[in-house]
């Protein structure tokens, strides 16, 4: 019997359309340590398929095709996902994002979750929220802290 998930897969896996898939992976390797698994090129030089891996989990990656089906961010004007990373040092790999060319959306800063966060958008339009455990909390302690928090206290 086939398993209909492939063996070694993860069974969701973000799939990003990027306007300039090649220079996307190269900036992923350089700002994130991914690694790429494999490419498959289309016609006209752009990238039909890729996958990576981001922080050990697959990524699936592809140039925008103008078929409709997918637009990257930079012909939708917009993204509206975001890809939440945690990382053994975000404040490390947030500067290293931004020196690579992301722009800050929301500074580092300590959540009222526990976790060190902030998030960038990469020169491809897409969003990251990077982030680091800090501190464990009860789902008490994070509720009230956040009530704390929207209240300006």
């Amino acid at each position: 019997m086939i398993n209909p998930v492939p063996n070694g897969a993860q069974p969701l896996i973000p799939h990003l359309c990027l306007h300039d898939c090649a220079k996307a992976m190269d900036y992923y390797r350089k700002v994130f340590a991914a690694e790429e698994v494999m490419r498959m090129p289309g016609p006209n030089g752009k990238i039909m398929h890729a996958e990576m891996r981001i922080a050990g989990c697959m990524v699936f990656l592809a140039d925008d095709c103008g078929q409709g089906y997918t637009r990257s961010p930079k012909e939708a004007k917009t993204s509206t996902v975001t890809m939440t990373m945690y990382c053994l040092d975000a404040d490390k790999v947030f500067d290293r994002a931004v020196k690579a060319g992301a722009k800050v959306v929301q500074p580092m800063q300590d959540a009222f979750w526990g976790d060190r966060m902030g998030v960038v958008n990469d020169p491809f339009g897409h969003q990251w929220m990077l982030m680091t455990r800090k501190e464990e909390l009860s789902y008490d302690q994070m509720m009230e802290r956040g009530q704390k928090m929207m209240a300006g206290v």
